[in-house]
């Protein structure tokens, strides 16, 4: 099996998944990310406490791309600290830009590194990214302590 065939089959097995599609019970982090431009939607939800992401989840619709995305980033941010959480955002962010990143940094993204090739599909870019925007904005609304519900990602 070639890598891209393999990339292939990792998103299409992450977009389909269902094992970080839920509420999160004491969730005190919710946001919605909405990507207009193809009707991608989420509402992402965690469980933020002593800094740690507890739980994370996920509910909504969209293409293959931003769900796929979405269950990754989910799976990689769980038990991770804000901090941890953040960087991993930062990173992906940068892979996706096509910024240089140091095979090191590229592996803390396990799976999610299968959406590197977006970076080349400038229509695609915004569907990858949705859910790490939305990540890094209910964070940064938490650590202020700004209410969760109001307001939300849209990318355009």
């Amino acid at each position: 099996m070639e890598l891209n065939e393999l990339y292939n089959q990792i998103i299409v097995e992450n977009s389909r998944a269902t094992w970080n599609r839920h509420k999160v019970a004491g969730a005190n982090v919710r946001l919605e990310g909405v990507n207009p431009s193809c009707g991608d939607d989420i509402f992402l939800e965690m469980r933020v406490e002593n800094g740690i992401v507890e739980d994370a989840g996920f509910l909504g619709d969209g293409c293959a791309i931003s769900q796929a995305s979405t269950s990754m980033m989910v799976d990689l941010i769980k038990g991770k600290t804000v901090d941890e959480a953040k960087k991993l955002a930062a990173t992906f962010l940068g892979m996706i830009k096509g910024e240089p990143e140091t095979e090191e940094q590229l592996d803390t993204l396990e799976d999610a590194v299968a959406l590197k090739g977006v970076s080349k599909m400038p229509a695609r870019v915004k569907c990858a990214v949705l859910s790490w925007h939305t990540l890094e904005e209910g964070l940064d609304k938490h650590e202020k302590g700004e209410p969760m519900g109001n307001g939300g990602v849209t990318t355009e």
